[in-house]
């Protein structure tokens, strides 16, 4: 979350700002929460299948 914080404050914020034509920076959008989801439905029953799952959402979101 981090690395994407830092993006959305120095790079994201700035452009929206000019784009929109905000007054005010308050007045930009902020990012409070990022939730991930998968459908695992036909894994349910092979263990490998959870396990590889959740290695890929453990590489794309940095956390467990």
């Amino acid at each position: 979350m981090a690395r994407m914080d830092e993006l959305y404050r120095n790079e994201v914020r700035g452009r929206l700002k000019e784009r929109m034509s905000y007054g005010n920076v308050m007045q930009v959008p902020r990012i409070s929460k990022i939730t991930l989801n998968m459908g695992v439905g036909e894994a349910a029953a092979d263990r490998k299948a959870i396990d590889a799952a959740v290695n890929d959402m453990t590489l794309i979101s940095g956390q467990k």
